[in-house]
Parts: structure tokens; sequence; C-alpha cells
């Protein structure tokens, strides 16, 4: 078993604190017997609800000033379930996780908001956070006992951008990527992500024969070093993250 959780390439050591806080909820699930997608997305509840990351209670402004998010959640069973450009939902991962369960696998505004509260999630308006600049997303990766992969990811999106705007977070092969054997979740400029498809190349990567660490350090280095970049991975036997910024992130395993 083991979790790999990140607050965001561009977070400083400063918000270290809440990557470890969060790790540890998902790490005592996992060690409790809790499957993967539970543990993955109660991690991002943690770091949705610590206003200093850009998902959920500290989100990011759009350009109207308003809040939109977006979230994920995969499992390496095939199972996916996304929302994007969403206002008025403070964790947005829980609604990703209820989508997960249904035929469709993507909702996106005022219909994914509606879904949300004809399932128990009762919208809410979301201050957000005033930081003039943001780009991040939050995320994390487990492995179960049973060796099941899951990935849950959150973001309040860019700065400024127009409202409406869908990053790389709910991108399917872009900005996560789970299938047998491997768990990968990336955070940074999200359109640069989703034009390369990063996530799912990172996994090509690894099923050509490059380790885990030697993927991650490909799928970054396809970048330049103004274009901040950030994975997180699991793998059957390790687990990493890297970044060319500086982003706080943390790992646990048996």
């Amino acid at each position: 078993m083991r979790i790999v959780v990140h607050g965001g390439a561009g977070h400083s050591a400063e918000e270290q604190d809440g990557v470890d806080a969060a790790a540890d909820i998902g790490w005592e699930l996992l060690a409790g017997g809790a499957d993967a997608v539970s543990a993955a997305v109660a991690t991002v509840v943690a770091l949705e609800d610590d206003p200093r990351f850009n998902a959920g209670t500290g989100s990011c402004l759009r350009a109207d000033g308003s809040v939109q998010v977006d979230a994920a959640v995969a499992c390496s069973d095939g199972r996916l379930g996304t929302i994007a450009a969403v206002d008025d939902i403070a964790n947005p991962v829980r609604v990703a996780r209820l989508v997960m369960d249904e035929e469709f696998d993507m909702l996106a505004g005022s219909g994914a908001r509606a879904y949300a509260q004809t399932h128990g999630i009762t919208p809410a308006p979301v201050t957000g956070s005033q930081r003039k600049s943001a780009t991040d997303t939050v995320g994390a990766v487990a492995l179960d006992a049973t060796g099941v992969f899951a990935v849950a990811s959150s973001t309040g999106g860019v700065s400024g951008r127009p409202v409406g705007r869908v990053g790389d977070t709910p991108h399917w092969g872009g900005g996560l990527w789970t299938d047998a054997g491997i768990g990968i979740a990336a955070t940074g400029i999200g359109e640069a992500i989703s034009r390369r498809l990063l996530c799912f190349r990172v996994a090509q990567k690894m099923a050509n024969g490059l380790s885990l660490t030697e993927a991650l350090a490909w799928g970054v280095a396809l970048y330049p070093a103004d274009v901040e970049i950030g994975l997180i991975a699991l793998s059957e036997g390790e687990g990493a993250g890297i970044s060319n910024a500086s982003m706080p992130w943390a790992l646990r395993e048996d």
C-alpha cells in the first residue's frame, strides 16, 4: 500500500504541512482497509478544505471575480468521473466521485451543479482566494491492499482566465491516468499538460521500459523551465514526485 500527494507546482515548503496532513489522512484510511478511491478522495478533500491551496475553498478567481472548479477521480478498474467549470462547490472531488459510478464520465457547468444538489451535495458560494497568480492543482494517487490504483485531482483553475475555461485536471490522459500497475497525476499549466497528453505519455514510457522516476523526469523535461510542471505517480514498486518548480509533496508507504 502507498499514497503520494502533491499541493501544486509553484507552491512552496510553507504549505508542506498541509500536504503531510492530507497524506496522513489517506494513509490512515488505507491502513484501516479502505479502498484506493476512498483514500485518494479523502486526501484531496483535505486539500480542498485548506485555503492555502488552489482547490475548493482556496480556489483562485476568474476574470469576473467568480470561482469555478474542476475535479477528477479515476480508478485502475476503468472507472472515471470528472466535472468541469462548476460554480458554488467547495469539494468538487466529491462530485467527481459520484459521477464515477454513472454511465457518463463528465458533467460541466450548471449541469454538474444540479447533479451535485440532487445527490446530497448542497451548492454554496465559494469565496476563493485573492492570490494574484495561480495555475496549480492538488492531487493524490493511492494503491490499496488489493492492488487497485486510484487518482484524484482538484483545481480552481488559473487566475484571471475566462469563465468556462477548463484545464487539464479533468482531461483523461492529460491531467491524470491510471491503469493496471500505475497511477499518475499532473499539476501546472493546464493547456501545456493537455496538449502533450502528459500523463498518458509518461505511462507509455514506463510500459516501454523506463523506471517510474525516469519516466517522470522525461515528462517534466518536455517543458521549458518557465512552464511550471509537476507530476506524482505510483507503480507497484515505487512512488515519486517531481517538478521543475517548487512543489510540496509527500509519500506514505508500508
